[in-house]
């Protein structure tokens, strides 16, 4: 027998999950949500990937185009995937350097979520011949 349907999709806390998306057009760090690890004793290694990031050259204005992969073992907290693929969309109108976006996206995850141990990488399409993996 089928089990009944929920009458809710949301989950308590996250404000961004179930909801129809609208996309921010600015860079927000308060966008980025987190919830509860359920196994925060184990060293357990989540792999975020965002194949589609953007955002704009400081110097030229044009698009910079990269993959970011970001990893790390949770603590307490782990983070929500919606709002951070929001969270990522809001770069797409701000002018960094490569190394600098990376920073960003470290700096504020590690303040939002507090986890064992994380890193960034992005991978950006190469621009005048080089391309920069910071």
């Amino acid at each position: 027998m089928p089990k009944a349907a929920k009458t809710s999709t949301r989950k308590p806390g996250l404000k961004a999950l179930g909801l129809t998306t609208a996309y921010p057009d600015q860079y927000d760090p308060r966008l980025l949500e987190i919830f509860a690890n359920r196994h925060p004793k184990r060293d357990s290694w989540t792999l975020l990937e965002c194949s589609e990031f953007t955002s704009l050259c400081p110097i030229t204005g044009q698009p910079d185009w990269a993959t970011i992969l970001i990893r790390y073992v949770a603590d307490a907290q782990m983070v929500e995937s919606k709002s951070l693929k929001l969270y990522l969309h809001g770069f797409r109108n701000r002018g960094d350097f490569h190394e600098d976006v990376v920073n960003v996206i470290l700096d504020d995850l590690r303040a939002a979520m507090v986890p064992r141990y994380i890193e960034v990488l992005g991978i950006f399409h190469p621009r005048g011949g080089i391309a920069i993996h910071p």
